[in-house]
């Protein structure tokens, strides 16, 4: 049975032992290794997490199958009728289960209750990232592409992909 719960600061070893899990191998042949190490620190260190959860607005929901951690995602308002989707993973032995759909359906339902009204959904994906034909699957369109300075000499070359929620 899947369940997705709101964390709390109590979670982030959770959440950075899931990144651990994910994050590598998301990105292995699109990053090189110290961007990925570089890009890790600066997300998902403890003192990261706990400034986005206490300080930046980021609400993180986590996804279970079965009582064993499977998946994450994350939400951050932007202005009043904009939120950015921040994070979304699946850890390897999950992928191909839908259960990316079951993050997306609950980022979605947690904007919905924030901001009843029409608003927008954006996030950023790198443009060789194979999640792009997910995401536009879900009805998410590219508004823009641009290459994000991240500091340290790294770049995230991404899409900007938005949907009307």
């Amino acid at each position: 049975m899947n369940s997705v719960r709101i964390a709390t600061t109590r979670d982030i070893p959770l959440i950075r032992q899931m990144a651990e899990q994910v994050f590598p191998v998301t990105y292995r042949h699109i990053i090189t290794s110290e961007q990925c190490d570089y890009m890790m620190d600066m997300m998902y260190s403890e003192a990261s997490l706990r400034r986005q959860m206490t300080e930046e607005g980021h609400v993180y929901q986590l996804l279970s199958v079965d009582g064993e951690p499977a998946g994450y995602v994350s939400v951050q308002p932007i202005e009043a009728d904009v939120y950015e989707l921040q994070k979304i993973y699946v850890l390897p032995r999950f992928q191909g289960c839908h259960l990316g759909r079951t993050l997306f359906d609950a980022a979605v339902s947690f904007v919905k209750k924030q901001h009843p009204g029409p608003c927008r959904l954006f996030l950023h994906v790198n443009r060789y990232n194979k999640a792009k034909t997910f995401y536009e699957h879900l009805g998410m369109k590219i508004s823009k592409q641009g290459d994000y300075d991240i500091g340290n000499g790294y770049f995230m070359n991404d899409y900007i992909m938005e949907k009307e929620v």
